[in-house]
């Protein structure tokens, strides 16, 4: 059995399912792209192949295995991206919760049945018309933060993954914490308007300690809300640019590790700052695709 128990999102980190890079199919065509990122790539000749996804992602498996993690790995499935297992499905404290993803990605939750299998906790499937991701849910002990976009266009944003019904379901559901609905921006096309997840503008690295990107957020007031719950100066507030490259989507190992971008100067001498051991990992080739360390990553279990 697979032990399952998520409280937050530092604790030091026993069991993780990496995504896989080997396999991924062709470069896709432009109407079938699901983000902004790819689409820009693929116009400018730039998308990434799977030899490079491959080093990459083994390269992050590494360090995973180097402090100690139990890494889990989908089966491979023929021609299909399997590199981003954050969406996939999340936990909650020992509740597994499926994702009701976007109809092109559901392949890849083939991949992961027979670890959902192996699970010392049930598995919950919300009702279709609800729609959510996991890299929209972030928790942080008695509150969970989740991504979502209000706006009455959301069925026409391919980039609009998360709805407010998935979110008063679960203020239903596990009614114990305080469910925090966060308003992000999206576009089809622009990668300065584009906030695909939650975790793709802000992240918990800590009990006191965050990193936003205020460019991502639709309202002022939720960036207001985070620097009251966590402090200005416990903040690390990313410019547009850096939002641009999912500056927040580390995967945090353990309050003391956290595998971030080689790229990420600023932010990495923030955290060095902090006392906190950063292992770097080039992931250029996979963040052509809108995704980084978080998103690669379903952590099942932490300490």
């Amino acid at each position: 059995m697979i032990k399952i128990n998520i409280q937050n999102e530092y604790s030091p980190l026993k069991t993780v399912i990496l995504g896989i890079a080997e396999d991924p199919g062709p470069q896709p065509l432009e109407k079938d792209v699901y983000d902004p990122g790819s689409l820009f790539h693929i116009q400018n000749n730039s998308y990434p192949i799977e030899k490079d996804l491959l080093n990459e992602v083994d390269d992050f498996h590494g360090k995973l295995v180097k402090h100690n993690v139990d890494v889990i790995r989908p089966q491979n499935i023929s021609d299909c991206n399997q590199i981003f297992a954050r969406d996939l499905g999340f936990v909650i404290s020992n509740m597994f919760f499926m994702s009701n993803i976007v109809p092109n990605r559901e392949e890849e939750i083939e991949g992961i049945q027979s670890i959902i299998t192996k699970f010392d906790a049930g598995v919950i499937k919300l009702p279709d018309f609800m729609h959510i991701e996991g890299g929209d849910v972030i928790i942080h002990n008695d509150k969970i933060f989740i991504g979502t976009y209000s706006d009455k266009d959301y069925s026409s944003l391919i980039t609009a993954r998360t709805n407010n019904e998935s979110i008063e379901y679960l203020k239903k559901m596990i009614n114990e914490f305080e469910i925090i609905p966060i308003d992000i921006k999206k576009s089809n096309t622009n990668i300065y308007e584009n906030t695909l997840h939650l975790d793709c503008c802000f992240q918990t690295i800590s009990k006191n300690n965050a990193i936003i990107c205020p460019d991502g957020f639709k309202n002022i007031d939720d960036i207001n809300l985070i620097i009251k719950i966590f402090g200005k100066e416990n903040i690390f507030k990313a410019t547009l640019q850096e939002y641009s490259e999912l500056t927040s989507n580390v995967l945090v190992v353990s309050p003391d590790v956290i595998i971030s971008h080689s790229k990420f100067n600023r932010l990495n001498k923030w955290l060095r700052d902090k006392g906190i051991l950063v292992e770097e990992v080039d992931y250029t080739n996979v963040s052509k695709m809108s995704g980084l360390f978080r998103c690669s990553t379903l952590p099942l279990n932490r300490e």
